[in-house]
């Protein structure tokens, strides 16, 4: 399978705001998500818990070992040559998913949650922030922001599939759903300004990613309580909103272009992280 139909297939989302980057940033970005999706698969795919834990050990000690006969492998440490990723952001994305390898997981407090969406999705952010040229380090924070934006979007969209392989990430009712949004709200205002810091041709479509995917927050309030909530089935944004929602990305690169506001992040959560994990040696 390309890299282009891993992102088409399971990330139309993401799919949709790619296709406003520059052709070569496109690849990059789908080499990037080809490898965190291979991961995460692991994990995912159906079978038993040892072999997959088997299998997400030989992937990582190929990767670690630069098993180049693995083209996955290879235009990852491709794109860390290049952009200066460092490989204890790798590992933390390893160590998120291989959490997931438990007869049963449950995270029980905000720390938990914050350091587990840090790992399999404010890394990506990073990683992301890296690929697009951003220096500012306040502005690579605020990308880790987005992804764990993101994640908590995702998390709170997908609490009854979780539960059905004993994975508890937040309780299942309406209230918990409706604070970890609240969260992941705080996360992507947090996020905005910095956008203004990574290059131009790569603004619009960080605008377009973020709208779209906090949509799905939205939604997911629309039903109001949990028999809903339950009823609802897998969230997602159509058509017709993405392109609502990109038009209205366009008022939020003007707004960015006039902003004189400096980028800020979540330094209470930050702080919650850094008790475990050193941003600073990962930026």
């Amino acid at each position: 399978m390309s890299n282009k139909n891993y992102l088409s297939i399971y990330a139309k989302s993401f799919n949709w705001a790619g296709s406003f980057l520059p052709k070569k940033t496109y690849q990059k970005c789908s080499s990037l998500y080809d490898f965190c999706r291979t991961v995460d698969n692991i994990a995912d795919d159906d079978g038993e818990l040892e072999i997959k834990k088997k299998n997400l050990l030989v992937f990582k000690n190929d990767f670690l070992n630069k098993n180049y006969n693995n083209i996955i492998i290879k235009n990852m440490w491709d794109l860390m040559d290049h952009h200066l990723i460092r490989i204890k952001v790798v590992e933390d994305l390893f160590d998120g998913v291989e959490s997931d390898l438990n007869k049963k997981v449950q995270l029980n407090n905000k720390k938990d949650l914050l350091i587990y969406s840090y790992r399999v999705a404010g890394t990506v952010g990073l990683m992301m922030a890296k690929i697009l040229n951003v220096k500012d380090q306040n502005s690579i924070k605020a990308a880790i922001d987005l992804g764990i934006a993101m994640q908590l979007t995702n998390i709170s969209r997908d609490v009854v599939e979780d539960s059905n392989v004993n994975r508890f990430y937040i309780k299942n009712d309406f209230e918990t759903i409706s604070n970890t949004l609240a969260l992941a709200d705080l996360f992507y205002k947090s996020s905005f300004v910095a956008i203004k810091e990574i290059p131009f041709k790569f603004r619009f479509a960080i605008l377009v990613a973020r709208r779209v995917y906090k949509k799905i927050g939205d939604k997911i309030l629309r039903t109001k309580n949990i028999e809903n909530y339950n009823k609802a089935g897998k969230i997602y944004v159509n058509n017709i909103t993405k392109i609502y929602q990109t038009i209205l990305s366009i008022f939020d690169l003007i707004t960015l272009l006039l902003t004189k506001q400096n980028s800020k992040f979540m330094n209470n959560e930050h702080f919650l992280i850094s008790e475990e994990i050193d941003l600073n040696e990962r930026i």
